[in-house]
């Protein structure tokens, strides 16, 4: 009796592996990008892991560490099928003849003015013939950021010193004195105020109170070539949805971010700054993608547009449903 169940549980095991070996066989492979250590983007792999999204659709995810910079010939060449674009980099490559286009949410801007915790600046345009301090001239940080401001009576090419440099180097600059406020991302900006920074002012409230929106505006969005969505419609459906339930689960727990403190490039021993990211970085990650998202879009496309940063309104739609 007790050998007949032992063997009936031994094939039901067996069977079991072959269903699962079957299952993750039949998996739709995608290598995805997953920025590096530093940036809001890279806790999409490990929360992918926590939420349990992995095993919540057929999709084999390839995470690959991408340089923004060379993520459009990756596309191009392959080697990778999904990244992440905001809206006036790929304005800028669908006017060279580009055919990347958005299809789903990723992050919302989070992007932040920060000053020392003890200067007298108490807006942005306190800091008209100032110094800053940003990430290259051709990023979204810093794109979206002038769009923002130029929306407030500020042109951040001609009212203000810009240097851009990398994060490492910028806080570099800021800690020495030798700018007076810095734009940059989370976590960065909450390092700075967990070390005795100040915010001054986020993006995106500038671009709510300029624009009357409701919501955060979009930063990047997830983004492929079009011929790889025509034929990976319905994985690029299923992309779109898990990213928007990560989204939700951090909205309803962005206490998670502190178990994955690591993987956004905190060290153990930032206790503070660990302590503050649920309420500055929960509300980056994006759950929309609808008619308010694309309207941010074309927003900042149009005044874009309008400031020089491109050349023209491209003359396809920067986006997709699917």
């Amino acid at each position: 009796m007790h050998r007949r169940t032992f063997l009936q549980a031994g094939a039901a095991l067996a069977l079991g592996s072959v269903f699962h070996s079957a299952k993750a066989a039949d998996a739709r492979k995608v290598r995805i990008t997953l920025p590096s250590p530093g940036s809001a983007g890279s806790a999409w792999k490990p929360l992918f892991e926590t939420q349990g999204l992995n095993q919540q659709a057929e999709l084999d995810l390839n995470w690959v560490t991408a340089d923004p910079g060379k993520m459009q010939i990756q596309l191009s060449a392959g080697s990778l099928d999904v990244g992440v674009f905001g809206a006036v980099g790929l304005a800028t490559l669908a006017n060279r003849g580009s055919d990347i286009v958005l299809f789903g949410p990723a992050l919302n801007n989070h992007g932040r003015w920060i000053v020392r915790g003890d200067s007298g600046f108490r807006s942005p345009k306190d800091l008209v013939g100032k110094t800053i301090a940003t990430t290259a001239e051709t990023s979204e940080t810093y794109l979206q950021a002038r769009i923002a401001a130029s929306l407030h009576g500020i042109d951040l090419k001609k009212d203000v010193k810009v240097i851009h440099g990398s994060p490492t180097a910028n806080l570099a600059l800021f800690e020495r004195g030798d700018v007076d406020a810095i734009i940059t991302l989370e976590p960065t900006a909450t390092r700075m105020v967990a070390r005795g920074a100040r915010d001054l002012v986020r993006v995106a409230d500038m671009w709510r109170d300029a624009t009357g929106a409701s919501k955060d505006p979009f930063l990047v969005g997830l983004a492929a070539n079009r011929k790889w969505l025509e034929v990976n419609r319905k994985t690029a459906s299923q992309l779109v949805s898990l990213f928007q339930k990560l989204g939700k689960g951090v909205q309803q727990d962005p206490a998670q971010l502190q178990g994955i403190a690591r993987d956004l490039g905190l060290k153990k021993d930032e206790t503070k700054a660990i302590a503050l990211l649920p309420q500055r970085l929960g509300p980056a990650y994006s759950t929309d993608w609808d008619e308010g998202v694309q309207a941010d879009i074309d927003k900042q496309v149009q005044v874009a547009a309008d400031l020089g940063l491109i050349d023209r309104i491209p003359d396809r739609p920067l986006y997709v449903n699917v």
